[in-house]
């Protein structure tokens, strides 16, 4: 069975709208674990957002799955993590004005400090996955640090505007998946994926995990957080889903494929 992770940032987006307590990030931790999922995804930007050092501190300890968490390497960020510890991190890229993380880290580019970080993460326990665009140079520097853990990253895939690149872009996940397996690296994804094209990516090759947030915390407004998780169980399960859960989520990619 392939891991679902969820992505519990935007609950404390929406809490942080109005500065106060709720919705409680640890609440719905606890409703991401009803509904099936595996593991407890936040990231702790630099600029504070949405999750805040609070949030890490009480949920590294109370979650009821094991906690992954994404960051930066910048090293005040690393400092915290390292205080904390929690069952993992992945080290993303971060700029101060995306909206989103918008690709993958630079493994080439930052060799030296992803390697020197990961080690101390593994001295400390801590599993450290590395989110790296599909391209086969990244992945390569990936073996040479500590990490044997790569969360593939999805945007472009899902974002795609037409259907010769999302081919293409399925065909590069595809060869990237490959050589994770052949190279003993251990298969996550993430990024953008959804109701619609979750399907498409789960015959990659030793596919482990997908770490999805988004997607589910928007449909949680109309479905509540335990059913939205528990729908995308479904689809990565390939369970039949009631003719109800179906046609909410055909109207939803109708809807958004008409935006």
């Amino acid at each position: 069975m392939i891991h679902l992770g969820v992505n519990i940032d935007h609950i404390a987006t929406l809490r942080n709208a109005r500065g106060g307590t709720e919705p409680s990030v640890v609440d719905g931790a606890f409703a991401c674990a009803r509904g099936g999922a595996n593991s407890i995804t936040i990231h702790l930007r630099e600029d504070r957002r949405h999750i805040n050092d609070d949030d890490l501190s009480l949920l590294t300890v109370v979650s009821p799955l094991p906690l992954n968490l994404e960051m930066s390497i910048d090293p005040d960020v690393a400092k915290i993590a390292l205080g904390h510890q929690p069952f993992q991190v992945t080290l993303v890229p971060e700029k101060r004005e995306e909206r989103t993380t918008e690709s993958g880290i630079d493994v080439i580019r930052h060799l030296k400090h992803i390697s020197d970080l990961s080690e101390r993460f593994r001295e400390k326990g801590v599993r450290v996955s590395l989110f790296v665009d599909p391209d086969l140079s990244q992945l390569q520097a990936c073996l040479k640090t500590s990490s044997r853990h790569v969360e593939l990253h999805t945007g472009t895939f899902a974002n795609s505007k037409s259907l010769s690149d999302r081919k293409r872009e399925l065909e590069r996940l595809e060869k990237a998946a490959v050589w994770c397996h052949n190279n003993g690296i251990t298969l996550h994804a993430g990024h953008g994926l959804n109701y619609h094209n979750t399907t498409e990516i789960l015959h990659l090759p030793g596919l482990k995990e997908l770490n999805i947030g988004h997607s589910i915390i928007s449909r949680s407004v109309m479905t509540g957080l335990e059913q939205a998780v528990r729908d995308m169980r479904c689809l990565m399960n390939g369970v039949e889903m009631s003719s109800v859960q179906k046609n909410m989520i055909d109207t939803l990619n109708k809807l958004q494929s008409n935006a």
